[in-house]
């Protein structure tokens, strides 16, 4: 396959979930607390026509931290413009987005973890007295300078706020972490989609869908799409209890959402390392995998269902690993 084609494919899936995600408060399903909160900073910054506090969101990913940051956009009518972390590598790249933004425009950043530090120096008086100070040349010629910012918001979304510095992270005013989704809420999101997608779903789908969503929208959108292709193929646009299942076993999911590499990662600590506990790095190596992906990625998932503990002395399998995986505690097969 060509890279203009792959490319072409890519923006055509990031411009489908795009179309998927909610656009008004009712249509946001779950995270009620947090919602609450950001509706009550709105509508006072909006009585007060003032822009909003700096918002900083938090959580895995899929949880919609990047959704509710354009939701507030839309409440407080105002524009967003995107950019992340990695792309502000030099302070002429803030310097540049900071001076071009409109009066309580929104400029939201995703991956916020990974702003450079010469760049959180530009945000910080930037964020708590709207103040932009430049150093032009260098040497003894160098001179420094302050730019007046309009009024602005910024929106940060990260999957590590403990790698944000406190001096950044002190500078927002409202700090919301996102948790995992139940399944009640996921059956809604699944059914919304699907109305959107054009395409029928029946009851007894709906569960099924969920259990198997990693506990996240993003998850589930995926598995939806998969599915309604399989009831597009063989169903007559119908997705049912068949449909579903299929779809779960061509994308080598199980019941509980596990797929190809969890698995390996829980076999890789039962097998190789007889239960745990084991390292990180050392788990990293038996799977090939970065242990920052593992931790981050794999890991809060695991843990969540039950099927793994981080302690002191590593990573260990738990009796309802081995019940899931059909394992024996010493690793023959029930």
């Amino acid at each position: 396959m060509s890279t203009d084609i792959q490319k072409q494919e890519e923006g055509e899936e990031i411009s489908f979930d795009l179309s998927l995600r909610p656009s008004r408060w009712e249509d946001y399903v779950g995270q009620d607390n947090v919602k609450k909160n950001l509706r009550l900073i709105v509508d006072a910054a909006k009585g007060r026509n003032e822009s909003c506090d700096h918002i900083l969101f938090y959580g895995q990913p899929g949880l919609g931290k990047t959704t509710l940051a354009y939701l507030v956009g839309k409440e407080m009518g105002a524009n967003i413009k995107s950019t992340s972390g990695p792309a502000l590598e030099k302070t002429g790249d803030i310097a540049a987005l900071l001076t071009n933004l409109e009066p309580n425009e929104i400029l939201f950043i995703d991956e916020a973890h990974r702003v450079n530090t010469m760049v959180e120096e530009i945000l910080y008086p930037a964020m708590e007295s709207r103040k932009l100070h430049l150093i032009v040349g260098k040497g003894p010629s160098a001179r420094t300078f302050s730019l007046d910012l309009p009024p602005f918001t910024i929106i940060a979304a990260t999957t590590k706020a403990n790698l944000i510095s406190a001096p950044l992270r002190s500078r927002f005013g409202a700090t919301f972490r996102l948790d995992y989704y139940t399944p009640k809420d996921l059956e809604q999101i699944i059914k919304r989609s699907a109305k959107l997608l054009d395409v029928e779903i029946l009851p007894e789908a709906l569960p099924l869908i969920a259990e198997a969503s990693r506990f996240t929208p993003r998850s589930a959108n995926r598995i939806l799409k998969r599915a309604r292709d399989y009831a597009q193929v063989y169903l007559n646009n119908v997705i049912n209890a068949e449909a579903v299942n299929k779809t779960l076993e061509l994308l080598e999911i199980d019941s509980l959402g596990l797929d190809n590499t969890d698995r390996q990662l829980l076999f890789a600590i039962i097998d190789t390392f007889n239960g745990g506990p084991v390292g990180l790095k050392a788990l990293g190596a038996a799977l090939n995998e970065e242990p920052g992906t593992i931790e981050d990625v794999y890991e809060p998932f695991l843990m969540k269902l039950g099927l793994l503990n981080r302690t002191s002395a590593g990573r260990t399998a738990t009796d309802l690993a081995y019940e899931h995986l059909g394992l024996k505690k010493k690793g023959g097969l029930v």
